[in-house]
């Protein structure tokens, strides 16, 4: 075992196992077993495929959440010596379990805040890849992680990125962050060639394999939006020095620029187990048998200013962010709420910014006090859209 590795694994709640990130995760930890461990696998609906991953994994415990599924699975794994509970209650339970070294958020949208809270509550390391969490309640979140001691790891990549560019500069100021963006499905449309788009053009991400809700904020920049408040709270930095600039080819996944001139870039290939990993195992680097950059190959890495006439939902993130309050959470509820809709063929791709600004204009931004609060006002939130447009059927 190399010098300063830990003398026996690490052991890793996985939340959201059955998806994008879940699933990159498990694949990863399988390739260091001397340095990590599946302990916890955690899901809402897809009972198949986390019985699958808990008879490959071997787990000590399995959360599935929703009722159905539950049943499906304790069924399932009757004949293996696997524990297996039920509900929201037992997702937040098991991030405090002292059996559990680290938790990984990977579970989609507002879902994600009370586990999260759970486990910096506790003073137990957060490796965060759910956006939302700290868009909605990054002040709750945070704060209770330094009060507790508990470290929280970016995994998205252009955070993982910034953490990476950070590394040894942590008592330098930092001017200024800048945040990568693809540009998404649609990067280069006009207004009008959007108006016809569909749910499968939306899917279509030019670099990144990410799961169907990122990838639509992708293509709306909303995902840019959630980006930059993920960072202030990360990396305690005002808005005013977070810029997004478009880097088509996603080589360079973010960088720092410091107050002397200098900008430190973190370069890679477009593949989430690398920032999945880093945050697993830091402070260590553990060994990815992927690809490689060839730098004798890259043609070319291009720059461009978002364009937010077209794409507005990154300035509308800027102004929720600056607003404050209740803003965030408002906006991230009607965001989720509007990709919903647009995936179950409800309203069309340009409706998503509009009905984001009309809950804004709308909904009291009153400041909630707790994590019951921020959860009371993105289910204000919903309810108000759903009811004026329909609810989706998932």
């Amino acid at each position: 075992m190399a010098a300063g590795e830990e003398k026996s694994p690490r052991r890793i709640a996985v939340l959201g196992s059955t998806g994008s990130i879940g699933t990159q995760a498990l694949e990863v930890i399988e390739r260091h077993p001397e340095a990590l461990q599946v302990e916890v696998l955690a899901a809402y609906s897809n009972a198949r495929l986390l019985i699958e991953q808990a008879r490959k994994h071997k787990p000590n415990i399995v959360v599935a959440v929703e009722e159905q599924a539950y049943k499906a699975v304790k069924d399932a794994l009757a004949d293996e010596d696997i524990k297996v509970f039920f509900g929201e209650d037992a997702l937040c339970g098991v991030c405090e379990m002292d059996c559990v070294d680290m938790v990984l958020s990977s579970i989609v949208g507002v879902a994600g805040l009370r586990p999260a809270y759970a486990t910096v509550a506790c003073g137990t390391p957060l490796a965060i890849a759910n956006k939302e969490t700290l868009v909605v309640a990054g002040d709750i979140i945070m704060g209770t992680a330094a009060k507790n001691n508990a470290p929280v790891l970016p995994v998205d990549s252009e955070h993982s990125a910034i953490f990476q560019c950070l590394a040894g500069e942590f008592q330098n100021p930092v001017e200024k962050i800048i945040i990568t963006a693809s540009g998404g499905a649609f990067r280069g449309f006009t207004k009008e060639q959007l108006q016809n788009v569909t749910l499968g053009d939306a899917l279509r991400h030019p670099n990144w394999s990410m799961g169907p809700k990122v990838t639509i904020d992708s293509a709306t920049l909303m995902n840019k939006g959630l980006e930059i408040i993920e960072a202030k709270w990360l990396f305690n930095t005002p808005l005013d020095d977070i810029e997004v600039v478009v880097h088509p080819q996603s080589v360079i996944h973010s960088m720092v620029q410091f107050r002397d001139g200098a900008v430190k870039a973190q370069l890679g290939i477009p593949d989430m187990r690398l920032p999945i990993l880093y945050a697993l195992s830091y402070p260590l680097r553990l060994p990815l048998p992927y690809p490689r950059l060839d730098f004798r190959k890259l043609s070319q890495l291009t720059f461009e200013q978002p364009d937010t006439e077209t794409f507005p939902c990154l300035d509308i993130a800027y102004k929720a962010a600056r607003e404050g309050g209740g803003k965030p959470c408002i906006m991230n509820a009607a965001n989720e709420a509007a990709v919903s809709m647009f995936m179950n063929g409800k309203i069309s791709f340009t409706d998503i910014p509009r009905i984001i600004e009309d809950a804004l204009a709308t909904v009291s931004d009153t400041k909630p006090s707790d994590i019951d609060g921020y959860l009371s006002l993105d289910t204000e939130v919903k309810a108000m859209i759903f009811d004026k447009y329909g609810r989706p059927c998932s």
